[in-house]
């Protein structure tokens, strides 16, 4: 009897591993592709999606995502701002300037960018 339950024993041990290596295990989920700054001459235009978010596309066809510090108040609803650097990057410590064209006023909220995320590129549509 003794045996029979060291065998029982065993095979229930066993069992969970044999489980374990039978399932797949997940691919862990690639981490996007980080950076602090942006070449400004490598800029070919950039959009503004809400606002809090602000993609940028280099001229290489990549596009890079810069979520706001805080929501920006107007940019949303203008969809228009500027920057100005001291050196050739756009970088996630520099501020833009969201553009309200009132009353011969051109400056609205000033807003600090955030380190740029590289979106995966878009699947083109057969058709």
């Amino acid at each position: 009897m003794r045996l029979m339950s060291s065998l029982l024993l065993s095979l229930a041990a066993a069992l969970p591993l044999s489980a374990q290596e039978a399932a797949p295990a997940a691919a862990p989920a690639a981490k996007p592709e980080v950076r602090t700054c942006l070449p400004v001459a490598s800029i070919k235009g950039s959009n503004v999606v809400d606002r809090s978010t602000i993609d940028f596309t280099l001229r290489d066809g990549s596009v890079w995502r810069s979520r706001l510090r805080q929501p920006c108040p107007q940019l949303g609803s203008e969809r228009a701002f500027s920057y100005q650097t001291s050196i050739p990057q756009l970088c996630a410590q520099d501020i833009i300037t969201v553009i309200v064209p009132i009353s011969g006023r051109m400056s609205g909220a000033s807003c600090g960018l955030a380190p740029f995320e590289k979106l995966p590129p878009k699947v083109k549509a057969r058709g």
